[in-house]
C-alpha cells in the first residue's frame, strides 16, 4: 500500500513538473513580443494546416469561375485557372510543407549532432572520414543534386522527399557542431566525467551536447527554413510529382498559367508565398525567444 502511494505521489510530482517547465517556457516566450507572435504565427499555421483539411469541402474544377479576383462572393482568395477555390488550396497545401521541413530538419540535425560530435571528440581517423565526407558532399550543388535524383526517382513520398532533402543538408552543421565539441571537451566536467570513466556516448550526448542546445536550435531552425525552400524550389521546377495539393505545386500551376501577368489571378500566385513567407518569418522570430530559455546568461539578464 505504502509503495502504491509512493508511486502515485512520484508519478503526480512528474506531471506537475511538466506543467510548470510548460509554464515557465510560455512566460519566457512572452519576455519578447517579437518571438512570441513568432510562436502564435506558428503554432496558428500549423493548427490551421493540420485541423483545416478536415472542414474544407473537396474542391472541383469549375470553368465557369476561372481567376475569379481577391473578395468575389464565396471565394475569400478567388480562384485559380481551373476554378478552384484559392483559399481551401492553401489551407490544405500546408500540412505536407510544414511536416517535410520539420522532419527533414530533423534528419539533417540528427545525422549532424551524431556525426559532428562523435568525429570532435574521438579524433583521428573518424575525425579525417567525417570532415573528407563533409568536405565532398559540401562540393555537390544540392538542388543540381535534387533535380538529378528528382528526373531519375519518382518523389511522390512525403517521407522520400524528407529524407531526400535531410540527408543532403548535414554537412555545414557537422562542421559548425564539431567546431563547438573541439571546444567543449577540453573542460574540466568533460575530464571530470572522464576519470569517472562514464563511457563516450553519455559523455558526448549527455554531459556536452545540452551545452549547445540553444546553438543547435537555433540551427534546427535554420534547417527547417532551408527544407521548405529546398521543397518548394522542386515543385517550382517541377521536378517533385505534381500530384495533390500543397503551396509549391500552387506555385508552379501558377507559374505556368501566366497568373503573374493577370490582375485578377494575383491572389492564386501571392498566397502560397505569403503563407510561406509568414511561416518562415514565425520561425526567425520563434527562435529569438526560444534562445533565452535554453541559454542562462540570456535568461538571467
Amino acid at each position: 500500500m505504502a509503495e502504491t502511494m509512493t508511486t502515485a505521489g512520484a508519478t503526480a510530482a512528474i506531471g506537475t513538473t511538466s506543467v510548470s517547465r510548460f509554464g515557465g517556457i510560455l512566460r519566457s516566450l512572452r519576455r519578447s513580443p517579437a518571438g512570441f507572435i513568432g510562436f502564435i504565427i506558428v503554432a496558428l499555421l500549423i493548427l490551421i494546416t493540420a485541423i483545416g483539411p478536415f472542414f474544407t469541402p473537396a474542391v472541383e474544377p469549375n470553368v465557369k469561375e476561372i481567376f475569379l479576383p481577391f473578395g468575389s462572393p464565396g471565394h475569400l482568395l478567388g480562384t485559380d485557372n481551373e476554378g478552384k477555390d484559392v483559399l481551401i488550396q492553401v489551407i490544405d497545401g500546408g500540412r505536407s510543407v510544414i511536416f517535410i521541413g520539420f522532419l527533414a530538419a530533423a534528419i539533417s540535425t540528427v545525422i549532424a549532432i551524431v556525426l559532428g560530435s562523435l568525429a570532435a571528440y574521438l579524433g583521428a581517423g573518424t575525425d579525417s572520414v567525417v570532415v573528407t565526407l563533409a568536405d565532398v558532399f559540401l562540393t555537390v550543388p544540392v538542388i543540381v543534386l535534387l533535380a538529378v535524383l528528382g528526373a531519375m526517382f519518382k518523389l511522390d513520398s512525403p517521407l522520400l522527399l524528407a529524407f531526400l532533402v535531410g540527408g543532403l543538408a548535414w554537412p555545414v552543421l557537422t562542421r559548425a557542431i564539431r567546431s563547438q565539441v573541439l571546444s567543449l571537451k577540453e573542460r574540466e566536467f568533460v575530464e571530470a566525467a572522464k576519470l569517472l570513466d562514464l563511457g563516450t556516448i553519455r559523455i558526448v550526448f549527455v554531459e556536452i551536447l545540452p551545452n549547445m542546445a540553444s546553438f543547435i536550435l537555433m540551427n534546427f531552425m535554420i534547417g527547417v527554413t532551408n527544407a521548405i525552400y529546398a521543397l518548394v524550389g522542386l515543385y517550382l521546377l517541377g521536378l517533385a510529382p505534381l500530384t495533390g495539393s500543397n503551396w509549391g505545386i500552387m506555385l508552379n500551376r501558377a507559374w505556368i498559367a501566366g497568373a503573374i501577368f493577370n490582375d485578377d489571378s494575383l491572389p492564386f500566385i501571392l498566397s502560397p508565398i505569403v503563407a510561406i513567407v509568414l511561416l518562415l518569418l514565425g520561425l526567425v522570430m520563434m527562435t529569438r525567444s526560444l534562445e533565452e530559455i535554453l541559454n542562462p546568461r540570456l535568461r538571467d539578464q
